[in-house]
């Protein structure tokens, strides 16, 4: 894909992000928007899937560790072609297989169930780990929140993963600099993050903006040739991205818009798709 179509997949996430937020009245839109373009540069450009074969045994893995992001990874998936685009509006609903935080028994594509905060990290160090011991070259990517790596876990995993040289495993932080209670500088900083990985012998690209695709894609470039270390990718981000009463807004990480709201987010968007069809 190029980067307008790539700009043209992101915006179509952001539609199903809030899209199946509204259906299921809960949930956490502000950083799934937030990391929609990550979301978008991974499954249509960077990994190696196949929506047909979803278990295909060399695809490289991805884990949600920040997984209250689900509807982000749900909208990329159905984009991609894993599920229909429909069964967003099904999301959080009784019998619905598209849960609130993802589950890998029953949803195509996802790699890892998570949702506990810190513990996706985790097991894609294990991942990574594996592909090394078995000699398989399939590559891990695990995407954390900012307020995440105030967990303990993750610098148990970062301190494993740098030790071990896995240099087939990427972490990539969404520094949108806000979490469910406020500034994460304000709520228990974690700053600087790029220093600490550094101190877990992690490589680490600062991504000054990470909703812009041209520095995505260098950022993962960097990182795909980077030898024996993993890359830990800091990607500076507008949470609520796409949506203007919900960008910036810490309000917004787990609230769902009402049916005017909605409607508000859905124009914004609209408006966003008609000028990259400009282009």
């Amino acid at each position: 894909m190029n980067k307008l179509e790539l700009q043209k997949t992101a915006n179509e996430v952001r539609k199903g992000i809030v899209t199946a937020v509204h259906s299921a009245k809960a949930g956490h839109p502000g950083g799934s928007l937030s990391a929609a373009d990550i979301f978008t540069y991974l499954y249509f450009e960077e990994m190696n899937i196949d929506p047909k074969d979803p278990k295909k045994a060399d695809r490289d893995r991805f884990v949600l560790s920040k997984g209250h992001t689900a509807p982000g990874l749900y909208s990329t998936l159905a984009q991609r072609g894993f599920f229909p685009v429909e069964d967003l509006k099904t999301l959080r609903h009784l019998g619905s297989y598209l849960q609130g935080h993802p589950d890998m028994k029953h949803i195509p594509g996802v790699d890892m169930s998570s949702g506990s905060l810190g513990q996706g990290i985790s097991a894609a160090v294990g991942m990574a780990l594996s592909a090394k011991m078995s000699g398989a070259d399939y590559r891990t990517y695990t995407l954390l929140g900012d307020g995440e790596v105030q967990e303990g876990q993750v610098w148990e995993a970062a301190m494993f993963a740098g030790h071990r040289k896995l240099d087939n495993l990427v972490v990539i932080v969404d520094n949108n600099g806000l979490q469910i209670d406020g500034d994460i500088e304000d709520v228990c900083s974690p700053y600087p993050i790029d220093k600490k990985f550094e101190a877990f012998n992690f490589h680490v690209i600062n991504l000054e903006d990470g909703n812009d695709m041209d520095q995505i894609k260098a950022a993962f470039d960097e990182a795909r040739a980077t030898k024996g270390m993993p890359t830990a990718i800091i990607a500076k981000t507008v949470k609520g991205k796409g949506v203007s009463f919900m960008e910036n807004q810490a309000s917004w990480h787990g609230a769902a818009p009402n049916d005017e709201q909605y409607a508000v987010a859905m124009a914004d968007l609209e408006k966003v798709g008609e000028a990259l069809c400009q282009k």
